[in-house]
């Protein structure tokens, strides 16, 4: 192989590798997005839950119903 054939390779190696990293970064961007999402999602159904167990009160369907015990 010759030196130039070498350097070549190593510059195609590291636009790929800059690719690669500024893919990974964008990812890494939109899972964060969308774990704050669904956090966000979770506090506001267990929220509506509880606004739908003081509404309904004993016509709730059993599975949200509280045991009268607490």
């Amino acid at each position: 192989m010759s030196h130039e054939h070498l350097e070549q390779r190593v510059e195609d190696l590291e636009v790929k590798f800059a690719f690669q990293d500024d893919t990974i970064h964008q990812l890494d961007l939109v899972i964060r997005e969308q774990a704050q999402t669904i956090h966000r999602l979770q506090a506001e159904l267990a929220t509506v839950r509880e606004q739908l167990k003081e509404t309904l009160g004993a016509e709730a369907p059993m599975e949200e119903q509280v045991p009268p015990h607490y």
